[in-house]
Parts: C-alpha cells; structure tokens; sequence
C-alpha cells in the first residue's frame, strides 16, 4: 500500500510539473494579455503544487528519481498530445523507452540484483 501512495505522488507531482509547463507555454504563446497573463498566473500555481507534492513527503528523492523521471516523460507525452494535439515521434518514442527501461533499472536495481 506505501508503494502505491508514493507512486502516485509521484505520477501526481509528474503531472503538475508537465502541466505547469504547458501552461508557461501557452502564456509564452497567447495573443491576448489577459490570456497570457492568465496562463502565466495558472502556470506559477500549477508548479508551486508541484514543489510542495514532490517535496512534502519525508522521501529519498535521489532514489526514487529514476521512476520519476520516467512518469514525467509519459505525463508530457500525454499533455504533448491532447494540450497541442503533437504526436510523439518514431525517435521520441525509442528515447522515451530508454527513459523508461533507466528507471526501471534506477528504481528496481540494487546490490543483490533484482
């Protein structure tokens, strides 16, 4: 059952990271100045939740980065598609199960092996 709360802080912190992202983003490229000052000001609030989840619990983030890692590369592939409608490509893809193969290894990996 611990496993699964932090996992899914985890996938929770990956995606308010991704998301706060993909907002600044926006704002970067919003015509309207209330539209960019409004993505700007959902953006700041988006990451500041994410520095308080990832960092609240009394973890050791250095071990658990590996898996992190690999949940923010699908969490922005995923905001990728359906925010900017941008499909990740042949290349993206084998990079991203290299990301995800790294933490496997990172998370599962340990002086006795697997």
């Amino acid at each position: 059952m611990k496993n699964i709360v932090w996992l899914a802080l985890l996938a929770l912190a990956a995606t308010l990271e991704a998301g706060g992202d993909a907002l600044a983003r926006t704002g970067l490229h919003a015509h309207g100045g209330l539209t960019r000052l409004g993505a700007f000001a959902a953006a700041a609030l988006v990451l500041f939740a994410y520095g308080l989840t990832v960092n609240a619990p009394p973890w050791d983030f250095g071990r658990l980065l590996g898996v992190y890692v690999a949940l923010f590369f699908l969490a922005a592939q995923l905001i990728n598609y359906v925010a900017f409608g941008v499909a990740p490509s042949p290349p993206v893809l084998a990079g991203g199960a290299l990301i995800i193969s790294g933490g496997l290894l990172m998370t599962f990996w340990t002086a006795r092996g697997f």
